[in-house]
């Protein structure tokens, strides 16, 4: 299967820790037994889903601000994909 080219997801609704695991969980196709986590995010984003070429947020600056903890764990996951796995991980933009 081919990978997404890009997706897109939008932080600036977003205003608690919950609302943006489901943010993430439907845009990125994760099962419904998803756990709302960041283990639970980094198994998804590692063996569960296909992640796209691009990987694109709006609203980073206000979401940051907002819940700098969970931007900080977010970004932190994806930098880890990054070094870890990087021929799954996708192109970000903030």
């Amino acid at each position: 299967m081919a990978r997404s080219a890009i997706i897109k997801i939008d932080l600036s609704r977003i205003n608690h820790v919950d609302e943006l695991h489901s943010a993430l969980s439907n845009a990125l196709d994760f099962p419904d037994w998803y756990g709302k986590n960041w283990d639970a995010f980094w198994d998804a984003i590692t063996a569960l889903v296909e992640m796209p070429l691009v990987l694109e947020f709006s609203g980073w600056a206000a979401f940051s601000s907002r819940m700098p903890h969970e931007a900080e764990m977010l970004q932190r996951c994806l930098m880890d994909l990054k070094n870890e796995y990087p021929e799954l991980s996708p192109k970000l933009l903030f």
